[in-house]
């Protein structure tokens, strides 16, 4: 994974029996940091998930909100490890408290918007896991702004970019720039 461990904890694997025996250890710390770094995602009760592979039409797999506005975060998948690789939002939020939000919602973002060139992602996210050799995404979707929260999307995209940075000295290697 591509998280730091806590200054004080070390490990250390000497061979792949011992690395299989401390591994849930590991996990366990791995996914305690996740609930912590992302902690501001659990509010928002609208949301979902789905997996895609460069087998999958990325228009019948995604299960986004067609109507709503937020955050997703994209997860390279190999075996049991995830790497989060990408964070995207949509909805802008106008000066009268009001969204503006484009035809299609989430869904569409994540299907139709341009990443890697002027093109879909349905294009150009099989092209790119290939040459990275990525088996498969898991892509998490979060509705901030609805009826019930009113959260801003790229608001809440900042948050979760600026722990991702704190951690890593870095940005997810999927986004270009924030």
């Amino acid at each position: 994974m591509n998280l730091k461990a806590p200054q004080n904890v070390e490990f250390l694997f000497l061979n792949k029996k011992e690395f299989n025996s401390n591994y849930t250890d590991l996990n366990i710390l791995s996914n305690r940091h996740l609930n912590i770094m992302y902690k501001e995602l659990k509010k928002f009760k609208t949301n979902n998930s789905f997996n895609y592979t460069t087998n999958d039409s990325l228009e019948e797999v995604c299960n986004a909100s067609e109507n709503g506005s937020g955050v997703f975060l994209v997860y390279a998948v190999d075996g049991e490890e995830k790497e989060l690789i990408m964070v995207g939002s949509t909805g802008t939020i106008q000066n009268d408290g009001t969204l503006k939000s484009k035809n299609g919602g989430l869904f569409d973002k994540i299907v139709n918007g341009h990443q890697f060139a002027k093109t879909g992602r349905k294009y150009t996210w099989p092209t790119q896991m290939k040459s990275e050799n990525i088996a498969s995404l898991e892509v998490y979707w979060y509705e901030t702004f609805n009826a019930k929260t009113n959260a801003i999307p790229t608001y809440v995209e900042g948050l979760i970019l600026q722990n991702f940075l704190d951690e890593n000295a870095r940005l997810p290697r999927w986004n270009v720039a924030f």
